[in-house]
């Protein structure tokens, strides 16, 4: 049966101080760990939401790699397209939280940076419907950036939808570099889910309607997803633009929440819902992610999201 969503990327294990204020380079207690990796907790995300997903990456042979491996397990994501290295370790990212909300990491990507040709099979591409990637895994390095642009051409071939998330990390890639290396990713995207910071820095545009216009010059059919946190998100189009407002919780663990709110996103336009319950959908899973410590822990079913949403309403 073919898949609904395939998506690629850094496979990790999350590490993170116990408390607030907490820096990295002391002593001091951590919680964890936590499955995690941006494209994995969207995987996880659109599982629990009720589609058919596959996510491409590479764990060690250890137990961070059972760690998350049976996470896919225990959420139907199928496994298929994740190696396993005996000579490397599964990735870890260590983070501390400062009482501003800010965060610091230290990633030692271990397995989770060997992502070859050979991990792309047909099988996995064979009548697949979408296929989403996001900018932190073209920025791991050039070997990867070149594999990630054959995963898109097989997408394409396959007919799938193309959705990019830039998620810009400036500390991996330059915004200058990272314009040229997004290229292909931003002009064959048929749901672009930037920032409205990124759109401005990937774009060269001076401003946010000069970006929009150009981006839907190029292509009427597709829609840019600028996402703006706690405040929600816009959706433009062709026809014009829908604002769909946030939703008020307590912020625990911002990690995953854009993984999350991408998800929701296309889970809703796969189901044939307008623009703006995806954008509404979307912006449920996000708030949701931010709710629960842990990457993953956060992302919900498509039924307790649903109760979400009707509790907000009301």
């Amino acid at each position: 049966m073919p898949l609904d969503i395939l998506t690629i990327g850094e496979a990790l294990v999350e590490v993170m101080r116990a408390g607030v204020d907490q820096p990295l380079d002391r002593p001091g207690p951590f919680t964890g760990p936590y499955p995690s990796g941006a494209p994995f907790i969207f995987a996880v995300q659109a599982a629990r939401l009720g589609l058919k997903t596959a996510a491409i990456g590479s764990v060690g042979a250890d137990a961070f790699g059972d760690c998350l491996l049976n996470q896919l397990a225990a959420d139907g994501v199928s496994r298929d397209g994740v190696r396993r290295h005996s000579d490397q370790p599964t990735g870890v990212a260590f983070v501390s939280y400062q009482a501003d909300g800010s965060r610091s990491f230290v990633f030692s990507l271990g397995a989770g940076r060997h992502i070859s040709a050979d991990m792309l099979q047909p099988a996995l591409f064979d009548g697949l419907r979408c296929f989403h990637i996001m900018g932190s895994t073209l920025s791991m390095s050039a070997d990867v950036l070149s594999v990630c642009r054959q995963a898109l051409g097989m997408a394409l071939e396959a007919g799938a939808l193309i959705s990019f998330d830039p998620n810009l990390r400036p500390e991996l890639l330059p915004p200058d570099e990272a314009r040229l290396a997004f290229a292909d990713f931003m002009a064959a995207a048929d749901v672009l889910l930037p920032t409205e910071a990124e759109l401005l820095q990937l774009s060269g545009a001076g401003a946010l309607k000069q970006a929009v216009a150009e981006l839907l010059a190029e292509r009427p059919e597709r829609l840019i997803v600028v996402t703006r946190g706690a405040g929600g998100c816009t959706v433009y189009s062709a026809d014009g633009h829908v604002d769909a407002p946030g939703y008020r919780v307590e912020a625990v663990d911002p990690t995953g929440a854009g993984d999350c709110f991408d998800a929701g996103f296309l889970s809703e336009l796969l189901a044939d819902k307008s623009p703006a319950d995806a954008a509404r959908l979307a912006n449920a899973c996000g708030a949701l992610a931010v709710s629960a410590k842990g990457p993953m822990s956060g992302a919900k079913s498509r039924a307790e999201v649903e109760r979400f949403m009707a509790a907000a309403q009301r």
